[in-house]
């Protein structure tokens, strides 16, 4: 298993934007594609209130690659992204890291 820690530094003003895109279309799209959550995140005291931090746990790079993929190109989500982003863009900058537990973590 790896967990991939993406972490969106939104444009200000515009976390609620964000926030609603992934609640009212992006978890159910995730779903439909086997993407699977393991957590959210909003920075409650730090270098920047404007994030979202997140994790997603996948069982390979490979597995990763073909339902992100198939995510990104899927017409329902492309509509949602292009609907949420009509007033401009909700994202300043968007970091992804792929994790892989210690042989001492509790999350294997």
């Amino acid at each position: 298993m790896i967990h991939e820690l993406r972490i969106y530094t939104t444009v200000p003003g515009r976390l609620p934007n964000l926030l609603a895109r992934f609640r009212d279309h992006t978890l159910r799209l995730w779903d439909k594609h086997g993407i699977r959550q393991a957590g959210f995140w909003t920075t409650l005291v730090g270098p920047d209130s404007n994030d979202l931090t997140y994790l997603l746990a996948w069982d390979s790079l490979a597995e990763r690659e073909a339902r992100w993929n198939a995510f990104l190109a899927d017409p329902e989500w492309i509509a949602a992204r292009s609907e949420s982003e009509k007033d401009g863009p909700i994202n300043a900058r968007v970091a992804s890291s792929f994790l892989v537990p210690t042989a001492f973590s509790s999350v294997q």
